[in-house]
């Protein structure tokens, strides 16, 4: 007897209008890359640069262990209540408050938190992938954080995590985890077809050698992130390189729909929030 269906309430897929919380994505997102750019300078390189990611937790974004000399640590965006949690192997720990202020001090007061664990940094403060570019250490504009909106969006990548999963295991071939991106702000998976791909020319704000690294290889990528540049949040997939007539492919459901700025296919978070009925044991729903 086949059991009963558990359907998912779609209230746990939360409303994320980013005209409503756009500062506090921005605020978000410069945290992350000061804590990303900490994971950078001590963790061993990977291809793609997949030893920098992030992973969603249940109560926030985690950097993983990170080794440091003879010990390892941990970073946390804990969402649910709203602190970046250090941890040490060694049971040691330090909070720091996710509140509005400036860039600065919050990466004034990371640097101390750490020096009181015994973990010296020395990273390049710059931004990468966004045009504001004012160093993390100079940037004294206030900042907003809205707590509630933060964690709405931590609930999102939780969903969005559970499903990218389901729909990675369908694929034999060599594949990404599923894994955020602070440069960008957004969550991925990429499947590769084993070929070789162009050299990759490079974009705007971000080093050529990381570029060209991540698009050594033919993929197709598939990921999530709040809506900046298009207004809302959405799921996106694309090619590299480029098949031919590739944004004139057939695709479902019907919001979808290719975006010619971005060379991406974007299906609305709405569309999907909107349309969430969806069974927990059939799996099958997410295999390619």
């Amino acid at each position: 007897m086949n059991k009963p269906a558990t359907i998912i309430k779609k209230d746990v897929w939360p409303e994320l209008p980013l005209n409503q919380w756009e500062e506090t994505y921005s605020t978000v997102h410069l945290w992350t890359q000061v804590i990303g750019k900490i994971k950078l300078e001590f963790s061993e390189f990977i291809n793609h640069w997949w030893n920098v990611t992030f992973f969603p937790t249940t109560s926030g974004l985690s950097t993983g262990i990170i080794p440091y000399k003879n010990t390892t640590f941990e970073m946390e965006f804990n969402f649910l209540n709203h602190h970046l949690v250090i941890k040490m192997d060694n049971g040691k720990k330090e909070l720091i408050k996710l509140q509005s202020g400036t860039i600065s001090e919050f990466y004034e007061e990371v640097k101390e938190k750490l020096k009181t664990l015994g973990i010296k940094i020395h990273i390049w403060t710059v931004p990468v992938e966004i045009d504001d570019r004012l160093p993390f250490d100079k940037d004294h504009r206030p900042r907003v954080y809205d707590p509630e909106f933060a964690q709405r969006y931590w609930k999102a990548l939780v969903q969005v995590n559970k499903v990218m999963k389901l729909f990675r295991s369908g694929f034999t071939g060599k594949a990404s985890p599923v894994q955020f991106f602070w440069g960008s702000l957004d969550i991925a998976v990429t499947f590769f077809s084993g070929k070789p791909a162009p050299e990759h020319p490079g974009a705007p704000n971000i080093g050529r050698k990381v570029m060209v690294e991540s698009y050594n290889s033919e993929l197709a990528s598939f990921g999530f992130w709040a809506g900046k540049g298009i207004g809302e949040a959405a799921f996106y997939a694309y090619a590299y390189p480029e098949p031919e007539n590739y944004k004139d492919f057939t695709i479902e459901p019907s919001a979808a729909y290719y975006n010619d700025t971005f060379r991406e296919f974007i299906l609305p978070y709405s569309a999907v929030k909107n349309s969430v009925e969806l069974s927990n044991w059939d799996r099958s729903l997410y295999k390619i």
